[in-house]
């Protein structure tokens, strides 16, 4: 089985580790938030890991970092709704802080990740 190249970047294996998080915590959100935050934090969860991939198959550096600065934006509004879910009271605090601290350690990688794709 071939293994593409975003399958190797650290980042992409832990942005998908987070939308499997993400994924197990929302399915104990309140049933009538389904199409509200649920769906928002899963969209945007998902979307993090997709835009690294999407970006690893790009010719340029320059397309490779748009992608990589789209799934950076995707974390941070992934951390606004786990904020505003902990504001809601759909999760614990312990829960809380163990989530933050995925996003921030996603968004390091990201971070360094597009640094590298920047012209040097």
């Amino acid at each position: 089985m071939k293994i593409f190249s975003f399958e190797k970047l650290i980042a992409w294996q832990k942005a998908r580790e987070l939308a499997l998080e993400i994924y197990k915590i929302t399915k104990l959100f309140p049933k009538d938030e389904l199409f509200g935050i649920t769906s928002q934090m899963r969209r945007c969860s998902v979307s993090v890991a997709s835009n690294l991939a999407e970006g690893s198959g790009r010719n340029s550096m320059k397309d490779k970092a748009r992608f990589t600065e789209i799934a950076y934006g995707s974390a941070l509004e992934l951390l606004n709704q786990l904020i505003l879910s902990f504001d809601f009271e759909y999760i614990e605090e312990q829960k809380y802080i163990e989530i933050r601290e995925k996003i921030t350690e996603v968004t390091v990688l990201i971070n360094g990740l597009y640094k590298s794709q920047l012209p040097k």
